[in-house]
């Protein structure tokens, strides 16, 4: 009670290629709230995955000064890397990045002393461009009592993407997103290793902001996706934002697909042409403005409209698309 699991990793994955000394057995899941991370054992018998660890949120604090666990990767040496978004108190500034060792053993922090950013979330790392890219929601003590867009004017909210070096932990660049790009959550970058660009779902202004290495070095960003809010009655602003939550790349790096939260439908996209994204399929399967609510958003010419959500085998889909995956042949989402 109290943990609040938002994401979930492995102990190994793709960067690990090649090492038959390492599996994917153990599943990471960093308690966001309650500050402790517990790792799973899902070989020993599949049908009955069991707790194999717990690293404590007091070790963790004792040894790194961290709280907030949120995004766990894992490491080609076989450590675990995991986005800390604030200290224990829930300040922001406190945030960092902590290593576990291949045993879940607390190992310290990756950046650099002095190199962590103002806010944190979630992270990926391209080894071929030496490069790692975080995103800042916000601080742990704004949001943990609950979504207040004062906080978002206060400044309690990022809107930021921190540059690092890989894997030396030198913050080198810092892009200011500005206002088209508040609440900067998860970040993708293509999976050709080759290429040297990029997204992060924006979630507060609905914006896919593509970021891309420039001529000289340096990492720019430009809006490549842009989800227009909504005039609605009967909800708690008169406009409502799609609230990006999620996204994910297709292995062939052909589609994006992204959840619109609040609006309630999963947009598929051909970014064959990064720079272009192309709307080429798009489905309703929840949100706040489907047929039956007492939300309606409304059109140009003052018609009051909702969104038609198919059934499922006789039952209603409730609530709205949050987190996705694809399955590695692309076909379900």
């Amino acid at each position: 009670i109290g943990d609040e699991l938002h994401h979930s990793g492995w102990n190994a994955c793709s960067s690990c290629h090649g090492d038959p000394s390492t599996s994917r057995r153990f599943l990471i899941l960093p308690s966001l709230l309650s500050g402790r991370v517990y790792v799973v054992d899902t070989a020993k018998d599949p049908r009955a995955p069991a707790l194999h660890t717990v690293v404590q949120a007091e070790d963790i604090a004792e040894k790194t000064g961290l709280g907030f666990p949120h995004t766990s990767h894992c490491l080609a040496t076989g450590d675990i890397m995991i986005s800390c978004l604030g200290d224990k108190e829930g300040n922001a500034a406190g945030n960092g990045f902590l290593l576990l060792d291949s045993e879940f053993n607390v190992k310290g922090r990756w950046e650099k002393p002095g190199h962590s950013p103002l806010f944190g979330y979630d992270f990926w790392y391209q080894p071929r461009h030496k490069t790692m890219i975080s995103s800042s929601w916000g601080a742990p003590a704004a949001f943990r009592t609950g979504f207040d867009l004062q906080h978002v004017q206060d400044g309690l909210y990022g809107r930021h993407l921190h540059v690092y070096d890989w894997p030396g932990g030198e913050l080198k660049q810092t892009l200011d997103l500005g206002s088209t790009g508040l609440l900067p959550l998860e970040v993708r970058f293509l999976h050709d290793p080759s290429k040297d660009t990029g997204y992060v779902g924006c979630a507060l202004t609905s914006n896919m902001v593509r970021f891309f290495k420039t001529a000289d070095g340096s990492w720019s960003h430009e809006v490549a996706i842009s989800i227009k809010p909504l005039k609605v009655r009967n909800w708690m602003l008169p406009e409502m934002p799609g609230l990006i939550t999620d996204f994910v790349i297709s292995l062939d790096d052909r589609y994006l697909y992204l959840v619109n939260w609040l609006h309630g439908d999963i947009r598929q996209y051909n970014i064959e042409d990064p720079a272009k994204p192309v709307l080429a399929g798009q489905v309703f399967v929840g949100g706040l403005l489907q047929k039956g609510s007492d939300v309606v958003y409304v059109t140009d010419d003052d018609k009051e409209e909702q969104y038609a959500v198919p059934q499922v085998k006789g039952h209603r889909l409730r609530g709205g698309p949050q987190m996705i995956q694809l399955s590695l042949d692309g076909k379900r989402v």
